[in-house]
């Protein structure tokens, strides 16, 4: 079930014609509808780093085939990607961030607290590092950071020293194993308390395992480059880390000259390059909460191409 779906048609589809990205595909959801709202000469580059959601995604628009380009990649490799396929300029780009539903109730895939699998968590089955490689090889400070900037997770440091005086024993490479640490390492009146007590360590763990936040940055910077002018790039986040990076890059972009003040020429030369279209993040309705749950924390920041800059050759 697309998130915010009638909230990322109406902001990102601008031209009937275009050429549109879903850097997330997933199962297809949002995709379909930018097909569906858009006309028949558009077309849409679907992108995912996971083989069962492009696969799920091929099904789900296999009637819409002939306007759809289907590409394995991380979307960090976003540019490279559209250029060596000479598919730029495009109308419109959406990320659709963290982890989907397949994801977490395919319990072979390790990301959920719920189910007790191998502690896998890789969203690229291909990629090298999987969360039990993590658990079984960083040093306490290490996990202690994950966990804390990651998962802002309180107990970071007393689940990182249990971790480690665990895996002294016996190796943690299932996720009933890793939540029965947590569990012990949490105090029993924190437990009791807020959402389940594993949430945030498995966050953390599985921002860590797919570099979810190191390649954020680079991939909405690419994104611009590769709009044309009008062109619109929407992103929805679930957590305050993912949100705050897509503000900070929308906001350096939508900033035009940084002269002091008191200059009476601009000298600097800085010109924006986006049109935020969101001031404040779109959220879900309470109707859409209720009717999927896990919209609940979502937040949609959409802005607009306004300048020509490092995508000018294009």
């Amino acid at each position: 079930m697309p998130v915010l779906a009638n909230e990322v048609i109406e902001r990102l589809l601008w031209r009937r014609d275009g050429v549109y990205v879903d850097a997330t595909v997933g199962g297809g959801g949002h995709a379909r509808l930018l097909l569906e709202h858009a006309g028949p000469e558009a077309r849409l580059v679907a992108i995912d780093q996971d083989p069962r959601a492009l696969k799920a995604a091929r099904k789900a628009l296999s009637d819409r085939a002939a306007q759809v380009v289907f590409i394995h990649s991380n979307f960090v490799h976003l540019q490279r990607v559209l250029l060596e396929r000479e598919l730029v300029p495009v109308d419109g780009i959406l990320f659709d961030l963290g982890v989907s539903s397949p994801q977490l109730d395919v319990a072979e895939r390790g990301f959920s607290y719920r189910h007790d699998a191998p502690l896998d968590m890789r969203m690229d089955p291909t990629a090298e590092v999987t969360a039990a490689d993590l658990i079984a090889t960083l040093s306490e400070d290490e996990l202690t950071k994950i966990l804390l900037e990651y998962g802002e997770e309180r107990w970071a440091k007393r689940i990182a020293k249990f971790i480690v005086e665990e895996r002294r024993h016996r190796p943690i490479t299932t996720t009933g194993h890793l939540v029965e640490i947590v569990k012990a390492a949490i105090p029993a009146g924190a437990r009791r308390v807020g959402p389940h007590p594993a949430r945030r360590t498995f966050q953390a763990l599985r921002i860590a395992v797919n570099r979810e936040l190191e390649v954020l940055e680079k991939a909405l910077v690419d994104a611009v480059n590769v709009l044309r002018p009008g062109g619109r790039v929407a992103v929805i986040s679930f957590h305050s880390l993912e949100d705050r990076i897509v503000k900070n890059i929308f906001g350096q972009l939508a900033t035009g000259c940084n002269c002091p003040p008191d200059l009476p020429v601009c000298i600097c030369g800085k010109q924006a390059e986006l049109k935020i279209l969101t001031r404040r993040p779109i959220v879900p309705t309470e109707r859409e909460i209720a009717a999927n749950p896990r919209a609940r924390s979502a937040k949609l920041r959409v802005a607009e191409k306004v300048l020509l800059g490092k995508g000018d050759e294009y």
